[in-house]
């Protein structure tokens, strides 16, 4: 089983999640919830490092001897799928567990037939309509032997989420008339983003299926500028002073009570790449407090909310320019930059 290989790598390996910094509440919960062979849904808002995190678990998984060129990873002694049960006697390959992460994206269009599979007709006229060969595997077999992550559960119907009911409790899915049995070894990894909308609600019954672990932004200002450093790209210098401002002001947008929606880790790295790029255009190779400042309302605007109750009164980039003046412009941030300039040129 998947989760008796990842409890053989957390026992062994005290820091597993290489690909993660901080978050630690929320590593410590997701290798609890494995070790004890749970289902996970990941709580939080987007940008924090839900998919980077179950992708880091897939990383962890061992490399296994598949049959080659299935695509549902059947292991040599466990064919599942209808093509590789057929043949007895077929080549292996080896696959890490990277190649078994499988994504499934959560949308109110995403039917039954998609994620489990379905009857093709013209298999069943002619081996039979209730042969294992008429059935089409769905996106779900292509996780066997490895990660099923859905990206935003709650965003995918009802019907959908009966289906998972029953193939999560009873490894068996109703498909029409038809009752197919899953023999198949995943672990399974979902997310929700809980400022969302637009989005189904889940039963009592199916979340009663998993564990659910919580992710929060970074925990503070270093952890985030090691994020930024690590995920944006480098096109130009950005001094400290000015990695640590774009990081201060994303970080203090958070904390304002006018917000409806927070910007995300997403938008320091946008104004950190796309500060490097304004310099670049005006022909430096060092990054000034303007170019952060030309950047702040493209990168900022399309990722925060306001308020209904303040949405009215003011702009979204009315207010990205007053938070920007009054925090930035106009506090000691200004002067100390102007004067770290003026050195760096003496």
């Amino acid at each position: 089983m998947l989760s008796e290989q990842l409890t053989e790598i957390f026992l062994k390996n005290k820091e597993p999640f290489a690909d993660i910094l901080g978050q630690e509440n929320a590593k410590q919960g997701i290798k609890s919830a494995l070790l004890a062979d749970r289902h996970i849904v990941i709580v939080g808002s987007p940008g924090i490092g839900k998919t980077t995190l179950a992708k880091n678990i897939a990383k962890l998984l061992p490399d296994m001897e598949a049959i080659e060129g299935c695509h549902y990873h059947c292991a040599p002694e466990n064919p599942v799928c209808p093509a590789c049960r057929q043949k007895k006697h077929q080549k292996t390959a080896r696959l890490s567990g990277e190649k078994r992460f499988v994504r499934i994206q959560g949308s109110p269009d995403l039917t039954v037939e998609d994620l489990l599979g379905d009857i093709d007709p013209i298999k069943a006229l002619k081996f039979g309509p209730l042969s294992l060969e008429a059935f089409t595997p769905g996106k779900i077999f292509r996780a066997n032997n490895g990660i099923l992550f859905f990206d935003e559960l709650n965003r995918c119907p009802e019907k959908l989420q009966n289906a998972l009911l029953q193939v999560l409790e009873e490894r068996k899915a109703t498909i029409g008339s038809y009752d197919v049995d899953f023999d198949v070894n995943f672990i399974f990894i979902a997310t929700m983003n809980p400022e969302d909308t637009s989005t189904e609600k889940l039963s009592d019954v199916l979340l009663d299926r998993f564990d659910i672990i919580y992710m929060g932004y970074p925990e503070n200002n270093e952890t985030e500028k090691q994020i930024v450093l690590m995920k944006g790209k480098k096109l130009a210098n950005v001094n400290d002073e000015l990695l640590n401002l774009i990081v201060y002001f994303i970080r203090l947008l958070r904390q304002d009570e006018k917000l409806e929606k927070k910007p995300s880790v997403r938008a320091s790295i946008g104004l950190y790449e796309r500060a490097q790029s304004n310099a670049l255009l005006k022909g430096r190779k060092n990054v000034q407090f303007e170019d952060i400042k030309d950047a702040v309302i493209s990168v900022l605007s399309h990722r925060i909310r306001l308020k209904s109750s303040v949405r009215y009164l003011e702009t979204i980039e009315d207010y990205i320019k007053e938070q920007f003046r009054k925090n930035v412009e106009d506090a000691k941030w200004q002067n100390h930059l102007e004067e770290k300039e003026a050195g760096d040129l003496r």
